[in-house]
Formats: structure tokens, sequence, C-alpha cells
């Protein structure tokens, strides 16, 4: 496979050079994150006729012969790895939710260094181990900064704190497993172009923008924030212990697809202490046109555990975790009886549950979208506080109404 680009569509924009840690068009391995990140659209794969060379690897103490222009994560799902879009911990299963290589859930050793096997081609003479259960985990996060509004898990009672004018900071995760085409970070989401991180050095440099900030709150969103475990877990065990004190708060803003409730039994016990669910929708097919996950089955894994994961906080942490919700407008693809829906199941959970509805606009691969007006959004409220919620929140182009 090669990739083939659509000049018709494509605006130069060099994002795919840029961000993306490609090993060229000549030895191009197929393994999309090229196409995934395309804002244009511009950008497919064509078979092509040219036959790889082989080379040699050795693999878990194992010398082998194999084709080259693939990526590690192809070779070892050939030698009987199971890649899997959702964690089941199953025997050589390699998690690999992003295929992008920002998350690095799937990394593995090569040549002794931590790399992510979804993108990385492999070599003539590569060493490749895959236990990298005693490694430290390693991320792409950046964009660091202070936030004068916050996520959907900011109470939004609280007001700007120190000469600065921020509710909190927060840095943002490479790597998501939706591809919605309304993607605001996208920028960072698909970024793999660059050097990954400890969970202590990220840890350190937003405690040091908390200092420098004066807020009390620390936040980290994506991409998906939550796709690298081991890593999501170590850095919020290092930001407590670099912030002890009992007025400092650790957000995790997330689309909760995956999160568990042994995962968040997990986030809690290491300190976590706000949270900010992203629901997409209460319905299936909504639910997919917006994440632009194909696999039917695997979209309604996910929709089933994100609603869950907000159930077992209110249900298991009602004073201990604050947690706040988001969900989704514009008249393109969610409805006022959709939202009703939202708010019905909402309501059920807890009333007084802060809910964020978000006014999608032009992004990423939606440029042609409309933004809700003034007008719509305060609609928007009126149904869902018509649901019987009390704690409904609108972002508008003129800001968040109350």
């Amino acid at each position: 496979m090669k990739p083939q680009i659509d000049e018709s569509r494509c605006t130069n924009c060099n994002y795919c050079k840029s961000a993306i840690k490609c090993p060229g068009e000549e030895n191009c391995t197929a393994c999309g994150a090229c196409i995934d990140a395309c804002p244009q659209l511009a950008r497919s794969l064509v078979k092509e006729e040219k036959q790889p060379s082989l080379i040699t690897c050795t693999i878990d103490h194992q010398t082998m012969h194999i084709p080259s222009q693939q990526t590690v994560l192809q070779v070892l799902e050939s030698l009987g790895f199971s890649p899997t879009r959702f964690p089941t911990n199953e025997s050589k299963e390699i998690f690999t939710p992003c295929r992008t290589g920002g998350c690095y859930s799937c990394a593995v050793l090569i040549n002794g260094q931590l790399e992510p096997s979804c993108i990385t081609p492999v070599m003539d003479g590569m060493i490749i181990k895959t236990d990298v259960e005693k490694e430290r985990p390693k991320r792409i996060v950046s964009g660091f900064q202070g936030h004068s509004v916050g996520g959907v898990g900011t109470p939004k009672n609280l007001s700007p704190r120190g000469s600065f004018n921020y509710l909190e900071v927060a840095c943002f995760s490479a790597g998501c497993l939706y591809r919605c085409s309304t993607c605001q970070n996208w920028n960072i989401t698909y970024l793999s172009r660059a050097t990954a991180k400890t969970p202590l050095e990220v840890a350190k440099k937003l405690t040091m923008k908390r200092k420098t900030y004066q807020v009390n709150r620390m936040a980290i969103s994506g991409g998906e924030s939550t796709l690298n475990r081991k890593w999501l877990i170590e850095f919020v065990q290092n930001l407590r212990k670099l912030n002890p004190d009992q007025a400092a708060r650790i957000h995790i803003d997330t689309n909760a697809a995956i999160l568990t409730p042994e995962y968040i039994d997990e986030l809690i016990a290491a300190g976590m202490t706000d949270i900010g669910p992203d629901l997409k929708g209460i319905h299936l097919k909504t639910f997919m046109e917006i994440i632009q996950v194909k696999n039917k089955e695997l979209a309604r894994q996910y929709l089933e555990t994100s609603w869950n994961a907000v159930k077992y906080i209110l249900d298991n942490y009602p004073e201990k975790v604050f947690i706040g919700v988001g969900i989704p407008y514009n008249e393109a693809f969610m409805t006022f009886e959709e939202l009703s829906d939202i708010g019905n199941a909402l309501v059920k959970f807890d009333p007084k549950i802060q809910v964020t509805a978000l006014d999608y606009r032009p992004e990423f691969r939606a440029r042609n979208l409309e933004r809700p007006t003034l007008e719509e959004m305060l609609r928007v409220k009126e149904v869902l506080m018509g649901t019987g919620l009390k704690n409904v929140i609108c972002q508008t182009p003129r800001g968040h109404i109350k």
C-alpha cells in the first residue's frame, strides 16, 4: 500500500508531515495515521505492486526474517498478538486505542527505547521486546496552559483566581479512540512527531504552571486522557505527591469510553478529585455519527461504558468526587427529542448533576457546520431543564450561560 493525495482537497497545510511521525511515502507501512489526521480528507491508501524486501529482526529473543514496510504492530499481529480497541487483559493482547502514535498504549521496547508499535516501521536489525511491564510509561502531552473557564468537569460556581484570572491549569494528551469530525483539539489529538513524557515529567510541569498562575485546579484533557491507564494512574499519583495541600484539585476530562468501575476506583485511590465525562449521545446511531467509529459493537461498548461510568461515580463517590458531564448539540446531528432523552436519563442518576451543553461548531473536518445560535442554545437549556435537571450550563457564542 502507498498513500495517495487528492490534490483537489489538499490545502498544503503540511500537518501530515509536520505532526505525523512518518517514515516517508517510499517506506509507507499503511499505518493509516496520516489518513485519520488529515483535516481535508485528502489522503487515502492504494495498492502497490512493489514487493517488500525481507529483513531480519529479533522479537522477544527470537530472530526471524520478515517483510519490510510493515509497522511493528502489524508484525506482532502476524505472530499471534491480538490488537484490540477495548482493553480486556487477555493473553497476548495489545491495547491499540488511538492507532496514531500518541497515547503509547501499544508501546514496546525497540532497540531499548519505548516506542508506539502502531506507527513504528520495522527495520533491519531491530530488536523488539513486548514485555514492558517494568518500564516507566510514556505518552505525548503538550499544550500546558491556564484556563479561564475550565472543562465540563469544572464546577461552574467557581471564580477565576490570581492576577492571571484563571480557574485552572491544563495539559492535553495526544491520541484518541474516537474519530470525531468536530474535534476541537485535533492538532494535539493526532500528534506523534513529539517527545513522549513520563508521568512525573508532566506532573512537575503542570505543578509549575499551577504555581505560576496561582490556581488550585490541575486538569488533563486530550485527545483522550484515559487511554494509557498505567501512565494516567502514575501521573495522578505524582500530581498528588507534588500537591499535597487540601486545596489542590485534580481534574480528568474524558469521554469515559473505557472507564470501567475498576479503572475509576484506581483513579480515585490515586488522587483524582474531579471528572468531566463528555457524553456524545444516548442513541447509538447519533453516537456513531458523532464519534465516527464504524464498528457498531465497539461503538455500543464505548457508549454503554461511558454512561455506566457516570452512574458508577454518582452511586459510589457522591461526596468524594465532583462530576460534571458534557453533552453535544448541533441540529446537524442532535434533535431536541434526543436531548430530552439524555436529560431524562441523567435525572434518574441525579437531578442536581452539573450538565454542560456544548455548542458544536466548525472544526477539523466539519468546517461547513454552522455554530448554533444563542437562541438555539437557550432552547437547549429549556429542553434539558424541562426534564428536571437543576444545574444546566450552555456554551454559546456569547460565553457560558448558567
